[in-house]
């Protein structure tokens, strides 16, 4: 796969080297590093640095790498010596790049290495990328989040996927979708303004000023970066509306998740990443291989948020639709939280895990975030979503502890539909209440034969003893708050609960066997 010389000169960018001599149209294959010193090899068809030399040494060299193949050579050199090494260049056939004295090399190698790697990933000669589902589904995410119109793009710079938008887009996100590349005069600006430096060196999110001359609006823009890596950016043209208030932390993390896609892209070892998250969650995969595969120290406390869509009346395609919006709207928000964030999906809950937590309380940033995540959610796809917080954990070993905890934390939230997010805390009563329950449900033998029968007595007469003995249990034995309750006279109430302590010979005097009739009753109503 090759790269025409001049679209690798704009994606590295003309703060590091620009093309003095030559056919800007060279295609390059590879890159090569040629010190005087050493014996020359192959270069066909690549760039060559020429380090170590200037003058007419660095002229010998580039006859040199033309001689053995090279299509074009790069080298420092000072005005005087210019000619000589054009000179050179024109003789040997090959393009010329000089570049900055202050460039180091092992950087600019590290730059054009990149460039190359993103259009090796492009290997089948199309004149644009295959689409990423992934990457599509996160541009809507972070357009829906961020008020604006978004694209996602490699290092060369090529589109790879954007978000669906109006007819407030301008010409450059126009012209940028339909020939997968932002037209060349305005990102020559973007050289000449230092964006694509910055973008290239730092995790900030870039403002960049609206030229209505150029028919240019406003936009955002940050860096994907893995490490030290630069694989690409991110685009928000802003539409008729002003960006959200949360637009830019959104960014920060859209970008994170968005080097996961270009690393899957490029064969990183991050392909399993869904799966080590998962295998974290359920304690199947090591917390010390994790922690190594995602970047993450084992050691660091950690606190499990399970998110859930209470909307199953739908069929399965909508609801994979609504699972995949959760995953991705998830993601973006916790990432933005906290760098090491991690989002898995088990079944049809999505979990987030989050490093680096106080281990003797929630953190309230983490409550407002899922709160945002529910209303975000519910104003853009009327999706309805809870959420359970586990309690935090010393270590990512003990993930699976917190992510249990955050389980049935949802499940006692699923019998309390007002409420949208809840701390193991909030509801730890709850929650023993529905372990207490799912023990008897699961152990028949347990239960008590009398309990039973007055249940069952009820089905069979049509009566609603085992109801008013449940809500007279409930008041703690205060008929008057129980019988309005049920709104029936208290006289009524006190009827029942002799008529049901007749029937089935439950000694409601004695404390526990009251505790144990009134949990089979709860267990009878729910069921």
């Amino acid at each position: 796969m090759s790269v025409e010389l001049s679209r690798l000169l704009l994606a590295v960018g003309a703060s590091l080297m620009d093309l003095k001599a030559g056919d800007p149209h060279t295609p390059i294959r590879g890159l090569a590093i040629l010190d005087p010193d050493d014996e020359p090899g192959s270069y066909r068809d690549e760039l060559v640095l020429v380090i170590g030399a200037r003058g007419r040494e660095a002229a010998r060299a580039v006859r040199t790498a033309g001689q053995h193949g090279a299509a074009a050579a790069a080298v420092k050199t000072s005005p005087a010596g210019e000619p000589d090494v054009r000179e050179a260049a024109e003789d040997a056939g090959i393009a010329l790049l000089t570049v900055r004295p202050q460039v180091r090399w092992d950087q600019l190698a590290a730059v054009v290495r990149e460039v190359l790697d993103s259009f090796a990933v492009h290997n089948d000669g199309e004149p644009g990328p295959e689409p990423t589902e992934d990457l599509f589904a996160l541009a809507q995410s972070v357009a829906a989040l961020t008020g604006g119109a978004v694209s996602i793009e490699d290092t060369t710079p090529r589109v790879l996927a954007y978000s669906r938008s109006g007819d407030e887009v301008d010409d450059l996100r126009r012209l940028s979708i339909l020939g997968w590349q932002g037209p060349e005069p305005y990102l020559e600006l973007l050289r000449q303004w230092g964006v694509y430096h910055r973008l290239r060196t730092s995790d900030e999110v870039l403002r960049i000023q609206a030229h209505p001359d150029l028919g240019i609006r406003a936009r955002l823009a940050v860096g994907i970066r893995a490490g030290n890596q630069h694989l690409g950016s991110i685009w928000v043209q802003q539409g008729d509306q002003p960006f959200s208030e949360h637009a830019e932390s959104a960014l920060i993390g859209a970008a994170r998740l968005a080097a996961v896609h270009l690393l899957r892209r490029r064969g990183a070892p991050w392909r399993s990443r869904g799966e080590l998250v998962a295998g974290l969650l359920d304690g199947t995969a090591s917390a010390d291989l994790v922690a190594g595969q995602l970047g993450l120290d084992s050691s660091v406390s950690a606190v499990v948020a399970a998110f859930a869509a209470r909307d199953t009346q739908h069929d399965r395609p909508t609801l994979e639709l609504h699972r995949v919006e959760l995953a991705t709207t998830v993601s973006v928000h916790m990432t933005s939280f906290r760098h090491g964030a991690l989002v898995g999906t088990v079944g049809t809950r999505v979990y987030a895990v989050l490093p680096e937590v106080r281990t003797d309380r929630t953190e309230p940033g983490l409550l407002t975030l899922a709160r945002d995540v529910v209303a975000v959610l519910r104003r853009r796809s009327g999706l309805t979503v809870q959420v359970g917080v586990g309690a935090p954990v010393p270590s990512l070993a003990e993930v699976p502890a917190s992510r249990a905890d955050a389980d049935r934390v949802l499940d006692a939230l699923a019998r309390t539909p007002e409420t949208d997010v809840a701390t193991i805390t909030d509801r730890r009563a709850d929650v023993l209440l529905g372990e207490t329950l799912k023990l008897l449900e699961e152990h028949p033998d347990l239960r008590d034969p009398a309990v039973t029968a007055l249940v069952e007595h009820d089905a069979a007469q049509g009566t609603e003893l085992a109801r008013s003995l449940l809500a007279y249990l409930d008041a703690m034995g205060d008929v008057r708050s129980a019988a309005a309750g049920l709104h029936i006279h208290p006289n009524t109430l006190r009827h029942r609960v002799r008529r049901a302590a007749e029937i089935s010979g439950l000694s409601l005097a004695d404390p526990r066997e009251r505790l144990c009739c009134h949990l089979q009753l709860l267990l009878a109503t729910r069921s």
